[in-house]
């Protein structure tokens, strides 16, 4: 976009409002400002002497893009597949939306985990992309399943596990405005049919394949990044065991041809010793998750199961098992205390961190109007101070948090 596309500071006189004083993340480093932005919008134009200016003093404090959650499946007692009617599941979208601003998220894609075809039919329509005035905005859906591996079923139902070869997009997803919300799935690459359907994701829909909940050895995993996927899902979850003679799908992230990857830094699925070993390898691929659940914003506390899980859930500070059982569901993790983890065990500066909760999500999903302090894109940002706790949340250039 151009600058000149909204803002010609010869007919219009509002300001341009004007970061000033501020350390600024962009590309895994610290810049300083002046950063403009004139409404909703990022700008590289510097006004001449008597243009109108505002100018906001950040008293060197850390500006960072509004973080992206790409896997969160719910929050503050909803889970993402509990859907009764359309009324109350967009009224309880808003209220997650209004509560991840206070943890600096900008933007989030809903998870849905496998779940039976005609619950992901009714819910898949209520997730394509929308804004919220002074919300998170919902950027569409990551379908987790049910194109998965049983023998790595983690949390998830192997009953509705399907073959790619046996099942289309249509059956298990719906119709085109099902499909059209979608914009990652993750699957299995081993399983029968994985190849021909990640090249129908990649090319036909535009979707991005994610390869996770697998068995998969090196090899099949690097003909399915050849295929087209892109990514992986939470690397070392729910997949073989990294082996120095037989990396399995965890050794792509070493590989020359590393994909995109997710980690969850709760310190619960992975040792801070490992989530190092992977950031280290690829920076610029690493992708933060919380991969939190419905518990996330409750207090500890036995809860009831859903139509993903159909067993009480223990939830113990940040770890949610299924009720008698090791068995991790997800995290109650924010994605601000996972860039603190991240910065605090592997040593990396908190620009690098932030990077992996923003830009590098942008990258990856193709998004091309936020995720990065550049023109042209949505001025949402969040405030930092130097431990990368959140001040303030801002959206659409206006502020929507401030921490008391």
């Amino acid at each position: 976009m151009d600058d000149s596309d909204f803002w010609n500071p010869d007919v219009d006189r509002r300001p341009l409002k004007a970061i000033t004083n501020a350390r600024i993340c962009h590309n895994g480093s610290f810049t300083t400002g002046p950063m403009f932005f004139y409404k909703d919008r990022f700008t590289s134009l510097i006004p001449h002497p008597d243009a109108p200016t505002e100018t906001i003093d950040f008293k060197d404090r850390i500006i960072a893009p509004a973080l992206i959650e790409l896997q969160i499946n719910g929050c503050l007692g909803m889970h993402f597949t509990n859907f009764e009617d359309e009324r109350s599941y967009g009224k309880n979208l808003e209220k997650v939306s209004m509560y991840l601003v206070e943890k600096g998220v900008g933007g989030f894609y809903v998870t849905l985990p496998t779940v039976e075809p005609n619950v992901f039919q009714k819910i898949l329509p209520q997730l394509r992309p929308r804004e919220y005035d002074d919300g998170a905005a919902l950027l569409g859906a990551h379908c987790e399943g049910p194109w998965l591996n049983p023998s790595k079923k983690g949390a998830h139902d192997a009953t509705l596990m399907q073959l790619p070869s046996q099942t289309s997009i249509e059956q298990l997803y719906g119709n085109s405005d099902s499909i059209s919300a979608i914009k990652m799935i993750t699957l299995a690459p081993e399983l029968d049919g994985s190849t021909e359907l990640i090249k129908v994701l990649t090319q036909e829909y535009d979707i991005r394949a994610s390869l996770g909940h697998s068995a998969a050895d090196f090899e099949t995993g690097l003909a399915a990044l050849r295929a087209g996927a892109t990514t992986m899902t939470h690397v070392f979850n729910a997949m073989n065991a990294l082996h120095h003679r037989s990396p399995g799908l965890a050794g792509l992230v070493m590989s020359a041809e590393s994909p995109y990857f997710s980690l969850i830094a709760d310190g619960i699925h992975l040792h801070p010793a490992t989530l190092t070993m992977a950031f280290r390898a690829s920076p610029q691929k690493c992708i933060l998750i919380t991969d939190s659940v419905e518990m996330a914003g409750l207090p500890d506390g036995l809860y009831p199961g859903h139509a993903q899980i159909r067993h009480q859930q223990r939830k113990l500070g940040n770890k949610v098992t299924i009720e008698g059982t090791e068995t991790l569901i997800g995290s109650c993790s924010s994605l601000d205390e996972c860039i603190r983890n991240l910065k605090q065990w592997s040593g990396c500066s908190l620009a690098q961190a932030v990077q992996c909760a923003t830009e590098n999500i942008a990258n990856l999903m193709g998004l091309k109007d936020r995720g990065i302090i550049e023109a042209g894109r949505r001025a949402d940002f969040v405030v930092l101070d130097d431990t990368g706790r959140v001040l303030e949340t801002w959206i659409g250039g206006k502020p929507v948090y401030q921490k008391a």
